[in-house]
């Protein structure tokens, strides 16, 4: 993993249901890319189904260029193991997922820029001058396992300023649905500006510690946590010569 990101995963409380959380981060010649998703669902069902997304993730990152069919290419794995699961090839009824899996991945070049592709996951939080922002798709997108409500133009990546100095975090939903004695939801984009000065591992003990105070230690779901800085010096285009 390159050295300006960082990462962490919190398992549930003892005796909650395996979860299906997943993440992954990939040095290509396209720049840094990354996948994090969350499986609607428990048990084994849920733990197959993101490996097979993980799976198609870490097959097709190297070599396709456009990343909406990195995306695509992990949810039509997704489909293929449910028609194959569903014909009892497979583990017969028990291997089927109910549900849907919700995925994110991401981009970053060598430009002051990155890119993401959103399929129904937890928006993702961008700190730039002292401002946390949720990053809302241009076009949403359901997540997989339901395409048959995609319509319009096919899915096209979008792109967001990252200049040296700014941060981005991505995250499972085990953060932001972690809850207190009082029902209340943890307020990640607060914890996220409290933590801004903070470096990268600081940063990730900080929030480790916050959810699980915050949740009394009882975490009803797992929690992936993918955090990126953009150091100085990177991001930028080289000048000179030919273009």
């Amino acid at each position: 993993m390159p050295d300006r990101l960082g990462s962490m995963y919190l398992a549930a409380e003892t005796g909650a249901q395996i979860g299906g959380d997943l993440y992954d981060v990939v040095q290509t010649r396209y720049g840094v890319r990354m996948i994090v998703g969350d499986v609607r669902g428990k048990g084994l069902p849920a733990v197959r189904a993101a490996a097979v997304v993980l799976g198609a993730f870490r097959e097709v990152v190297h070599y396709e260029d456009d990343l909406a069919e990195v995306i695509n290419h992990c949810g039509e794995a997704l489909r293929r193991d449910a028609v194959v699961a569903v014909a009892g090839v497979v583990g017969g009824d028990d291997a089927l997922l109910e549900g849907f899996v919700t995925a994110l991945v991401a981009q970053i070049p060598d430009s002051p820029h990155f890119e993401t592709i959103n399929r129904g996951h937890p928006l993702p939080l961008l700190l730039s001058n002292s401002t946390v922002r949720p990053l809302m798709p241009t076009v949403p997108l359901p997540p997989f396992g339901i395409e048959e409500f995609i319509s319009g133009p096919p899915v096209l990546t979008d792109s967001y300023p990252f200049a040296p100095g700014d941060r981005l975090l991505l995250y499972t939903d085990g953060v932001i649905e972690a809850r207190d004695w009082d029902d209340t939801f943890f307020d990640l984009p607060e914890a996220m500006m409290a933590m801004r000065d903070h470096t990268r591992q600081a940063f990730l003990e900080g929030l480790r510690q916050a959810l699980l105070r915050h949740a009394q230690s009882r975490l009803a779901d797992d929690v992936a946590v993918i955090l990126v800085d953009r150091c100085e010096g990177e991001g930028h285009q080289p000048t000179g010569g030919p273009t």
